[in-house]
């Protein structure tokens, strides 16, 4: 059997908490030099390639720079930081919930992405906890919507993160949702929902398809009020993108403030945070698997349409 090939500690600190950039070199590709292989790799730019290289910023193991004019070799591995780009802090605090040596588990705001992507760099959960609790290995053992708040699992030990993403992988996390949505009289409650969710890459929606179900998910109703909106609870059972958005449209009730279902909007101005998706990771129960701890843990946020829906509705 073929060992697999460690790869080499990062020479590079991280930045404002975000991870410098690992490019690995691959094998079966035909280029004179590393340069012309990061020109056709990076959406960045000849200028800005070679502005990077000619400031020393792109490194290898060593965490010496890597000329532009050296050979390409596979197998080889380069690191650099990303240029982060502008963000609006999202105003938010970042609730810990509860912190041990081996997860940290948070409290979430809407509008928080949970990981760097795309825009979303600095103005992230794991890279503001890493700068808050100074921890720079801390990871996420998996992922909540942007839009989405609630709560949040972080691993500290990098070699302890599989064990804690396992968790989620094999559904051995019990989660509970909150949402306000539309109450409608004649929708049969508690009922469980089973339908094939697609998500294709570019796309912003997901879709049900037909075909063997993949997307599970009990929704309850916890109360409803005269003004017409109702408080639900859904009980995920998989986790597929956007499941509970998805499957809460086709039951014809979409939840308040929702972006994109059942109507695609117009992008929303960076630093618009009025009117949240009114959703909410309410609780996350689950056997640590390193520890043996029974663990459960609950939101302390409320859903703002719910408590005050001309508040919510006004944007305040």
């Amino acid at each position: 059997m073929r060992r697999r090939r460690s790869v080499p500690p990062s020479p590079l600190p991280q930045r404002d908490g975000v991870d410098p950039v690992r490019v690995r070199l691959p094998a079966g590709e035909q280029w004179a030099t590393v340069r012309e292989h990061l020109l056709r790799r990076l959406a960045a730019g000849a200028g800005v390639v070679d502005g990077m290289f000619a400031a020393g910023l792109i490194v290898g193991a060593d965490g010496r720079p890597v000329p532009a004019g050296t050979p390409y070799a596979a197998g080889m591995y380069l690191w650099f930081h990303r240029e982060l780009p502008d963000e609006v802090p999202v105003p938010f605090p970042l609730e810990v919930v509860h912190r041990d040596e081996h997860i940290v588990v948070v409290d979430k705001p809407h509008f928080l992405a949970t990981i760097p992507r795309g825009s979303h760099v600095t103005q992230t959960a794991l890279a503001r906890l890493r700068r808050e609790l100074g921890v720079p290995e801390l990871g996420a053992a998996h992922r909540l919507d942007r839009l989405t708040a609630g709560l949040v699992l972080f691993t500290v030990r990098p070699a302890e993160r599989g064990a804690y993403q396992t968790l989620f992988r094999d559904r051995r996390v019990r989660k509970e949702y909150e949402a306000v949505a539309p109450y409608d009289p004649a929708l049969e409650l508690p009922r469980t929902v089973r339908s094939r969710i697609v998500k294709e890459r570019g796309v912003l929606t997901a879709g049900e398809v037909e075909g063997e179900p993949n997307a599970v998910t009990r929704v309850e109703l916890l109360g409803h009020r005269p003004d017409g909106l109702g408080r639900y609870r859904l009980l995920p059972r998989t986790g597929q993108t956007h499941q509970l958005r998805v499957h809460m449209n086709a039951l014809g009730v979409p939840i308040l403030g929702d972006p994109l279902y059942p109507v695609v909007t117009g992008p929303v101005p960076a630093g618009d945070f009025r009117r949240p998706l009114q959703l909410l990771a309410r609780t996350l129960e689950f056997t640590d698997p390193v520890t043996g701890v029974e663990h459960r843990f609950s939101s302390g946020r409320s859903l703002a349409a719910w408590t005050s829906r001309k508040a919510w509705a006004a944007g305040q």
